[in-house]
């Protein structure tokens, strides 16, 4: 089968989705990693993962090694978690730091603003200077980050445009649900891990077109004929629906909704993703995020977060939401998961899109082979 990705990038009507190489080649995940998740902005985690002054958490992103961290001043920054010295890991493990990181092999010190401190004996036995040592420029090394929606987007190259220049559309378009999110705190999260490639996760999630089979109790009050394709080239995708049902609770309870929102939002809600791999929605009662981490070739994870308009919000009704979503998204998961075993036959040549239907899907497929391409051209330039 052609592995020739400028067959992906055709119109609609005439195009073949992303070949197999692409699930299942190690060399191509390599490659993705190098050109879509390191050259632009992935998401990582969320800031509400770090609440206090001090929080860090170790995040494996891709391999590399990350630490997010609130610093004194509340600022919310990622940094590679090594020490410049030998290159030590700093943080293995969530905590809370009072004082000042330090690295366990030699004990170099750092702020939790990266800046380095103390270089014990570095000059020689109870010498704790150097004058070749300047601490000037061996902080940490900052990871370029942006928060949007609470989502830590990160940027390891350091070459993307701005997170806001490339995503100016959408933030535009959700500007109204640019207000305080408040999360819901342990009871609204939730993980699962799923044995595909990444890019299969986000494509499901992409398009309605599988409502009416794999959400059956989901299709009964929103409809597939009550969705409406989200298609952005080069931006991004998603599907929207004309009827939401905003959830109940014992004896009809509601969230509260979000403020000054205008009428489309009264019956409308939209699920977007955020190239390359941010699920996110807006209702008029509560939104969320889920952010798809790839950890290896043929598996990921998927973490949802669910935010509130307020901060008083019941709390069996948040665990009662937060449990209807999971079942939902637990139910793509045998979807994912065939495709991904799918993706083994030698004759599948990346299949065909609906041109009724797939219009999400093939944008997200289009931007991958896209930046695939044009990385490989200035590669070899």
């Amino acid at each position: 089968m052609s592995n020739d990705l400028t067959l992906v990038t055709k119109p609609l009507e005439i195009a073949n989705g992303l070949p197999n190489s692409h699930y299942i080649d190690q060399s191509v995940y390599e490659l993705e990693k190098r050109s879509i998740f390191f050259e632009g902005w992935p998401g990582l985690c969320v800031a509400s993962e770090v609440p206090k002054i001090g929080d860090a958490i170790p995040i494996s992103f891709m391999g590399m090694p990350l630490l997010v961290l609130r610093g004194k001043q509340g600022e919310v920054r990622v940094f590679q978690n090594i020490c410049r010295h030998r290159g030590m890991i700093l943080v293995k493990e969530r905590k809370n730091i009072e004082g000042a990181i330090r690295c366990p092999y030699h004990s170099w010190c750092y702020s939790t603003e990266g800046n380095l401190l103390v270089t014990p004996h570095v000059g020689g036995p109870g010498i704790n200077t150097h004058p070749d040592i300047d601490k000037n420029t061996l902080g940490l090394i900052e990871v370029r980050s942006y928060i949007w929606r609470d989502v830590i987007f990160i940027n390891i190259s350091g070459d993307a445009e701005p997170f806001e220049t490339i995503h100016k559309n959408l933030m535009t378009r959700w500007k109204e649900f640019e207000q305080p999110l408040f999360h819901g705190g342990e009871d609204s999260k939730f993980l699962l891990d799923v044995k595909c490639n990444w890019k299969l996760a986000v494509e499901n999630y992409c398009e309605s077109y599988h409502l009416p089979w794999i959400h059956p109790g989901l299709n009964t009050y929103s409809k597939l004929e009550d969705h409406y394709n989200i298609n952005e080239p080069n931006l991004y995708s998603g599907q929207g629906s004309l009827l939401y049902r905003q959830f109940l609770g014992d004896n009809g309870a509601v969230f509260p909704n979000f403020a000054d929102l205008s009428d489309k939002w009264t019956d409308g809600a939209e699920y977007i993703t955020v190239y390359p791999n941010v699920l996110l929605a807006v209702q008029k009662d509560h939104v969320y995020a889920t952010i798809i981490s790839p950890t290896s070739t043929t598996t990921a994870e998927e973490h949802m977060h669910i935010y509130y308009a307020s901060s008083d919000t019941d709390p069996k009704m948040r665990k009662d939401n937060c449990k209807q979503w999971e079942e939902i998204f637990i139910e793509d998961i045998f979807v994912v998961e065939g495709m991904q075993t799918g993706r083994q036959c030698s004759g599948f040549d990346g299949g065909r899109f609906s041109p009724a239907m797939d219009g999400p899907t093939h944008c997200f497929h289009a931007w991958v082979a896209n930046k695939l391409l044009n990385f490989n051209k200035t590669v070899s330039a």
